[in-house]
């Protein structure tokens, strides 16, 4: 093995074709991105040099404004939500069902290889039709007008059309984070725990003092892996409210593809797609540093 570490032909064989693969499926797409950010036009009309004239746009325009409060907003509640909802499984599959949470590992589990779309629309049609409020209201609705309050229209507002959308993305992938934080949890020695509940630490005690600690290393890694994922949200924002109602729940890689795609806009949405690649540096780098010194102190 050392022999083989410190022949520079043998790296270059073994790194050569992945590192040419990534290349040109990751690092000339991005070069060639921001090449776009300085210019303006199409395909079709052809482009032009523009200078700085997109990143000025950028800074004035109050849509990529409420798109970006939009998506740090869902990105922060839905990576909390995820994460937290899959520890808190994870927990239950270690110590209290234990050899008995395969099953149930399973059935939480589907709802992450379902298509998105299919889920998007089943939610869609499930709080259409509970909460619907014409011709006829749905059963919700109607309970409510019985009792004297105002019926509800999840997707008639943006402020409830978002909480629809984070029901629905945290329960559509808490699963998988309960199987990777249940992965590191099973890590653990079993020796550690014992010599734990025998100094008396038990129920909430040992899993603030003992499980949590040693656990954090996996539970950063679900934290970034997490909070890169929702700041690219797109698939579901589109599949339940395609942004609406208005531009209420619109995303920054939304109105990067409205722009590009729609709007024939190449130069200014691959500026958007800029400034989304510096925000998702900035909060990895941010988490990692909070991790990095909160390990130091420990």
């Amino acid at each position: 093995m050392h022999r083989v570490l410190g022949d520079r032909r043998a790296i270059l064989i073994l790194l050569g074709p992945a590192l040419l693969v990534y290349t040109l499926i990751m690092l000339v797409p991005m070069v060639w991105s921001l090449g776009y950010s300085f210019t303006k036009g199409n395909s079709i009309e052809g482009f032009t040099g523009s200078g700085l004239d997109n990143f000025t746009r950028l800074l004035d325009d109050p849509a990529v404004h409420e798109a970006l409060w939009f998506t740090l907003k869902y990105a922060v509640i839905v990576t909390a939500g995820q994460v937290v909802a899959g520890y808190l499984l994870a927990l239950l599959y270690v110590f209290f069902l234990k050899k008995a949470s395969a099953l149930v590992r399973t059935l939480v589990f589907f709802p992450v290889i379902l298509p998105t779309v299919a889920v998007g629309l089943l939610f869609q049609k499930l709080f259409q039709k509970l909460f619907q409020v014409a011709p006829q209201p749905g059963p919700v609705n109607s309970l409510l007008n019985a009792i004297g309050l105002e019926p509800i229209d999840f997707f008639g507002s943006a402020g409830s059309a978002f909480w629809v959308l984070i029901i629905m993305d945290i329960w559509r992938s808490m699963g998988f984070y309960a199987v990777l934080l249940f992965a590191g949890l099973m890590d653990i020695p079993d020796e550690v725990l014992e010599s734990a509940r025998l100094d008396g630490a038990s129920g909430l005690r040992l899993i603030r003092h003992i499980v949590l600690p040693l656990s954090l290393p996996v539970l950063l890694s679900s934290l970034i892996f997490s909070i890169n994922g929702t700041l690219k949200v797109f698939d579901s924002v589109v599949a339940l409210t395609n942004g609406g109602p208005g531009t209420g729940t619109t995303p920054l890689t939304l109105y990067m593809f409205q722009s590009s795609f729609t709007y024939s806009e190449y130069g200014y949405g691959s500026t958007i797609a800029l400034l989304l690649t510096v925000v998702c540096l900035l909060v990895s780098l941010a988490v990692y540093r909070v991790s990095r010194r909160d390990n130091t102190e420990s």
